[in-house]
């Protein structure tokens, strides 16, 4: 605290020196001077222990809900959040004991803080404001929740974490993708399961025309109840239908099942076309191809 006043005293010699710039400089004087006053250098000693204590405690918490969620897999959306809220509430009590540990609030220092939050919020109010009014209107509509796997804009993957401000997405390839708010209010947002850990998932399956379609489908439809990714206890579909692919005519079989988790998505895909690939070559079915020559052996799978 001496240092801080014996370089206060010397920019008052400063600015006697330089009266041209004493009137607009003495106001930033009294702020800093304001300051110095009202810091306390022990709370911030404690407030420093404070946030690293806090950070440790976070990383645990999450630890635990992590090996939470692998033994009580039905229960992995409950335990997302329920750690979203404890950690909103761990950030602000940080934040209020950080606030009271290093000033010492009075008059001063509120009216300090109140020009230094009213200008900063002149620079970022309309963005800023924009995506917390639509962090509320997401958070009461619910177009989707945390742990839901959704499409938007392009990225598809799970929602981990919907604050205030943005959307965290967490994409099939480990990328965390963060949305503001706002830009929800104006496009479209699609999800794959809404609260529910089972989702609807489509694979797409190409035969030759000439082939048994009805083998086909008897196939695909045993083989993806045999996945054990599969949620047996909603109906496991085969849609057949002629399309053209290449200028020529083909049958497309579109398999339509649930899987028992969103996290087993690629697994279950996965898993299925390997087993209906494996049964094709079985039982002679074959992949649309045309040919190239005159040997029917020189044919391109399309």
């Amino acid at each position: 605290m001496q240092n801080i006043h014996r370089l206060l005293s010397t920019l008052m010699i400063l600015l006697i020196a330089n009266p041209a710039y004493s009137e607009e400089a003495s106001q930033e004087l009294q702020v800093i001077t304001t300051l110095a006053d009202v810091i306390r250098p022990a709370g911030l000693f404690f407030s420093l222990i404070i946030i690293i204590v806090v950070w440790i405690l976070l990383n645990v918490i999450k630890k635990i809900v992590t090996e939470l969620t692998d033994v009580f897999a039905e229960r992995r959306l409950l335990f997302q959040k329920v750690l979203l809220f404890v950690q909103f509430i761990i950030y602000f009590a940080t934040f209020a004991t950080v606030i009271l540990l290093s000033f010492d609030i009075s008059k001063e220092l509120l009216a300090i803080m109140g020009g230094t939050l009213a200008v900063a919020i002149g620079f970022a109010m309309k963005d800023l404001a924009a995506s917390i009014v639509a962090g509320i209107t997401i958070m009461f509509d619910r177009p989707f929740q945390v742990g839901d796997r959704v499409r938007f804009g392009g990225e598809y993957g799970d929602v981990i974490n919907i604050g205030l401000r943005s959307v965290k997405l967490q994409t099939l390839n480990d990328d965390v993708v963060t949305i503001p708010n706002n830009v929800f209010l104006s496009d479209i947002t699609a999800s794959g399961n809404y609260g529910e850990l089972d989702m609807q998932i489509q694979i797409e399956f190409f035969v030759d025309p000439y082939q048994d379609l009805i083998k086909a489908e008897r196939i695909i439809r045993e083989n993806a109840a045999l996945s054990k990714f599969v949620y047996l206890n909603k109906p496991i579909v085969v849609n057949i239908s002629q399309v053209l692919n290449h200028n020529f005519v083909v049958y497309q079989l579109v398999l339509k099942l649930y899987v028992l988790d969103t996290r087993y998505e690629k697994n279950l895909q996965t898993d299925i076309t390997l087993r209906v690939k494996e049964q094709f070559e079985l039982h002679g079915i074959k992949l649309p191809s045309i040919e190239l020559s005159g040997d029917p052996r020189e044919s391109a799978v399309l």
